[in-house]
């Protein structure tokens, strides 16, 4: 597969990157800062470009089979997310690639909560993060508008830190998964084998599902 990946340094993509990378994909890494691309691996197609650009998300998605974003506004630039997202929409919907929207787990509802989603939950969301968890929010808000792009929307759990590949992970569609100690949480590295199953084998078209332990 041919897959363009937004965000391609950051925690997440550049793990995208390294798991497209081992099942044999051609990889084009997308950057906004071209001083940060010393950590990419070779073999890779590295551009510049902004996800907010609709007309930059067209020319580094034709002839492409896929392309993931897993971008992350800077802290107080949160309304920027369901902005990147139109555009990446836009941008897709002139060239009818698929799109694989790495998110947040905010609006997934609480396991035994009533309906409370995960944004209202301290538990879950300390209030440091609740601006990250609500813009996310308005993120799918913005896909679940869009009628003309294949997209999946990935809600990851309470908990994604880097870690250890275990190549496991359960799939949900719209409450937060949790483990038997009540534990929400995968590695990074396993969000991105989670990815690429679903870029390999599709099974999420125009909805939202979950991973976690």
């Amino acid at each position: 597969m041919r897959i363009t990946v937004f965000g391609a340094n950051g925690n997440v993509g550049s793990r995208v990157v390294a798991e497209a990378l081992s099942r044999g994909h051609e990889v084009t890494a997308v950057v906004r800062d071209p001083a940060r691309t010393g950590a990419l691996p070779p073999t890779v197609t590295v551009r510049t470009g902004d996800a907010r650009d609709a007309d930059v998300v067209a020319e580094l998605s034709a002839g492409q089979d896929l392309v993931i974003s897993a971008t992350r506004p800077a802290p107080g630039s949160e309304g920027e997310l369901a902005d990147a997202t139109r555009a990446l929409l836009a941008g897709l919907a002139r060239t009818g690639v698929r799109l694989l929207l790495v998110g947040g787990a905010g609006s997934l509802t609480v396991p035994g909560g009533a309906g409370r989603t995960v944004v209202d939950d301290p538990a879950f969301v300390p209030p440091s993060w609740r601006p990250i968890a609500l813009a996310c929010g308005e993120q799918l808000a913005v896909c679940r508008d869009e009628t003309v792009v294949d997209w999946a929307y990935v809600s990851p759990p309470a908990l994604l830190e880097p870690g250890r590949r275990t190549g496991g992970y359960r799939l949900g569609t719209d409450e937060l998964l949790v483990d038997d100690r009540g534990v929400s949480g995968i590695s990074m590295e396993d969000l991105a084998v989670a990815l690429l199953d679903e870029a390999e084998g599709p099974r999420h078209h125009r909805t939202r599902f979950t991973v976690g332990y």
